[in-house]
């Protein structure tokens, strides 16, 4: 444009409005990175999100707080320590329990991914491992059932002691079923809530049947 040629602009103009590009507000957790916390804070955190998951299976109520922070560090502890406390119970074996410790882990494990399956093929809009987390860390009960059991045979193992043993076995095991339902019931489509229901009823009780049947070597 030839006639901008001859414009001039007086240098004492001032310059109006914002330059800089506004950034919202930041908070001190939006720095704070999980590597630079030291070793003793990250295994706190986790034993302390642990725990939380354990409180919400002994009072079961419909929360997500289970499955949004899933993790398998509860369960896998859990499935251990209940094959741990079913090793060397069958009577017919001579050796010191090692194939019933392997038995436990793998019924545990491949029946919550049976579960789990079962639950996405019939439309569950939960994920497989928040699944997997549900199904293990309800095996609390159970798991505290067996060591009720083993203070039991203590005494003996008679007519009173398998009342005993029964009863603290069927309560753990209707406590592990409803807390578990809790949790996945509202995932399925309510047409098919029974056929997912009934698997998991299935897996607490094989659980609950090799806990009542043990007996110690």
């Amino acid at each position: 444009f030839p006639g901008l040629a001859d414009v001039s602009i007086s240098q004492d103009i001032p310059v109006e409005g914002e330059i800089t590009v506004p950034v919202g507000s930041q908070s001190p957790d939006d720095d704070y990175s999980t590597l630079d916390e030291p070793v003793k804070d990250t295994i706190m955190r986790d034993l302390k999100a642990v725990g939380k998951k354990f409180v919400h299976v002994m009072y079961p109520r419909k929360s997500s707080a289970l499955l949004r922070d899933w993790d398998l560090w509860g369960p896998l502890v859990l499935c251990v320590s209940l094959a741990l406390m079913l090793q060397g119970g069958s009577a017919d074996s001579k050796d010191d329990g090692g194939p019933q410790f392997a038995e436990v882990f793998v019924i545990i494990w491949f029946g919550a991914v049976v579960i789990t399956l079962n639950s996405k093929l019939l439309g569950g809009t939960i994920s497989f491992f928040q699944s997997l987390c549900v199904l293990g860390y309800c095996v609390m009960p159970l798991t505290v059932a067996m060591l009720v059991c083993r203070l039991v045979l203590l005494a003996g193992a008679g007519t009173a002691s398998f009342i005993v043993r029964l009863i603290v076995v069927g309560a753990m095991f209707a406590w592990s079923t409803l807390a578990s339902t809790a949790f996945l019931a509202d995932s399925q489509p309510p047409n098919r809530k029974a056929l997912v229901v009934y698997p998991i009823f299935l897996f607490y009780f094989v659980i609950s049947w090799m806990i009542l049947t043990f007996t110690p070597q």
